[in-house]
């Protein structure tokens, strides 16, 4: 089972691209901060400041400025992340984040796949709010009670 989710970016795949590995920017729209720039075979640790918290990712593959693939979660549940970027004529980039590895056996897996589904819709609209208006105080934000 995945979890498919799509925005339109108004910057080019690049500056998109840009964001995620590079970590002077990350925590501007998503993690407080990330240890390194991803690249592929990397292990990058991202850090959830107001959480008190922190995953390491295993970066499995980068396409410069077309797609960042990584895993996350323990060895024998871990999650597969696709981010695709496709850059359409005017400059603007339509963001995909694609997420597999849920278990459909799981009792919470309907709440499992939602909050991860709430998740990346809020990831990308902070990343769409930091990088088409400056935007940096969004991260965060998120309540989960």
């Amino acid at each position: 089972m995945n979890n498919l989710t799509k925005f339109k970016i108004g910057k080019p795949a690049y500056e998109v691209f840009e964001a995620f590995v590079d970590p002077s920017k990350i925590g501007n729209f998503w993690f407080s901060s990330s240890s390194e720039r991803w690249e592929e075979g990397k292990a990058i640790t991202l850090r959830y400041d107001e959480y008190n918290a922190e995953v390491v990712i295993k970066v499995l593959e980068v396409v410069e400025n077309k797609k960042i693939v990584f895993s996350w979660g323990e060895a024998e549940e871990a999650h597969i992340v696709r981010i695709t970027l496709k850059e359409s004529e005017n400059r603007s980039t339509i963001i995909e984040v694609n997420e597999e590895g849920f278990n459909e056996a799981e009792d919470e897996f309907i709440h499992h796949l939602i909050d991860n589904k709430e998740g990346w819709v809020y990831m990308l609209s902070c990343l769409k709010a930091y990088l088409e208006f400056g935007v940096t105080k969004l991260r965060a934000g998120l309540v989960k009670e």
